[in-house]
């Protein structure tokens, strides 16, 4: 095989030559320098010849590897064309579980390959509104919702879904949107559960107080139904309802107080629509040296709520598993984006039941709910690994 070097040792080895000839001037040696010459030139060309086959070489190299890498590019950017893209607008991350959905609803998410955008519009209708077309200009391809209204956010769910986007009305249904899914739990159940409670702490019945949560949340009806659904023979009497716009703490510290002072100074029993709410309630019953003494029902297992059950403030909660909630959605809202019917039996989540949102009847996936107190806490919180036994009885041991 010829290479650049050793046709420079045979140049030098003929130039070599071609001078020493150089020396004689006999027609013999003419004629040799002549031939030595002519072997010069055709060892150049030879020579330029090479070199240009290496240079020739060396570009097809350069330009294959421009073309690998440009096809790797290519591919990537593809890859990315075609991941999921998930977007998902909370109410707000004032109530403590919101933060817990999230992190599950995102870890799920990602784990099947899905991006997510997570928008907070902090109990403002409009800002929700504004955020929700933001990820319909992103061309999401799901946008799953926690509406802060049940009936102002139909327009823009609308306007979704004719950009091609799939909606998921997330824990709390909007109405007369014609949502791709509701997910949630029982809300209902969630009221009856309640009820029961509260009927079987007073079995002589009474007078009790209902703060509810946002009047403008759907939900707040279906646990209220299934509430006074319950109450029904047990002779217990609402002396006192009202709501908490926004579903505001500090606004069930107020409606006690309030209550108290229409009602003579007297309620037998409170039913609060969530533990946030039931915190403040607790605390005007504290102020009046009632805590303990009445008892308070509520939702969502939150930590404190839990603590206030072991220390026999608070009667009893409704826990909802966040986890299993956030983790179906997630997979329920890869499923949608990649197409699947969700409605059929054979799908990894199969959506069995519909529910009215008011101009539809929509695919609903419903969760269990189930009532925590005193005497399950332990099986269901802290063997469910909801809750560490060290958190929950922190103010007892």
């Amino acid at each position: 095989m010829f290479s650049v070097s050793s046709l420079k040792d045979e140049e030098n080895e003929i130039t070599k030559s071609a001078s020493v000839s150089s020396k004689s001037t006999s027609k013999t040696a003419l004629w040799e320098e002549e031939k030595m010459g002519k072997q010069l030139l055709l060892w150049r060309l030879r020579r330029c010849m090479l070199l240009l086959c290496v240079c020739m070489f060396a570009v097809s190299g350069c330009s294959a590897d421009k073309k690998e890498e440009a096809s790797k590019q290519e591919s990537f950017s593809e890859a990315e064309e075609k991941k999921i893209r998930i977007g998902i607008s909370f109410d707000s991350f004032v109530i403590e579980r919101w933060l817990r959905d999230r992190d599950v609803f995102v870890a799920t998410a990602q784990n099947l390959g899905a991006e997510v955008n997570v928008q907070n519009a902090n109990g403002d209708v409009a800002e929700q509104v504004s955020q929700i077309e933001y990820l319909i200009d992103k061309k999401m391809d799901v946008i799953t919702i926690v509406a802060i209204d049940a009936g102002a956010l139909s327009d823009v769910v609308r306007k979704a879904q004719n950009a091609g986007i799939r909606v998921i009305c997330y824990d709390r249904l909007i109405r007369n949107a014609g949502a791709d899914l509701y997910i949630s739990f029982d809300n209902r159940m969630v009221g009856t559960l309640m009820g029961q409670a509260l009927a079987a702490s007073l079995p002589d019945g009474g007078e009790i107080f209902q703060i509810q949560g946002s009047s403008s949340d759907y939900n707040v009806d279906q646990v209220r139904e299934g509430f006074e659904e319950a109450l029904k023979g047990s002779g217990i009497t609402i002396a006192y309802t009202t709501f908490c716009d926004n579903w505001l703490a500090e606004l069930a510290f107020d409606a006690v107080s309030e209550g108290l002072k229409k009602n003579g100074g007297k309620v037998d029993g409170i039913m609060c629509g969530n533990d946030d709410l039931a915190g403040q309630a607790i605390r005007a019953l504290t102020e009046n040296k009632m805590a303990g003494k009445i008892p308070v029902v509520a939702q969502d297992a939150e930590l404190s709520a839990c603590q206030r059950i072991v220390e026999g403030t608070q009667t009893m909660t409704v826990y909802k598993s966040v986890d299993k909630e956030a983790s179906a959605a997630a997979k329920l809202a890869v499923a949608l984006a990649k197409g699947e019917d969700i409605t059929d039996a054979s799908s990894q989540i199969p959506v069995t039941e519909t529910i009215d949102d008011g101009s539809a009847r929509i695919p609903y996936y419903a969760l269990e709910p189930i009532a925590v107190t005193k005497e399950n806490m332990d099986e269901v919180i802290i063997d469910g690994g909801f809750h560490l036994r060290e958190d929950v009885y922190l103010n007892i041991d």
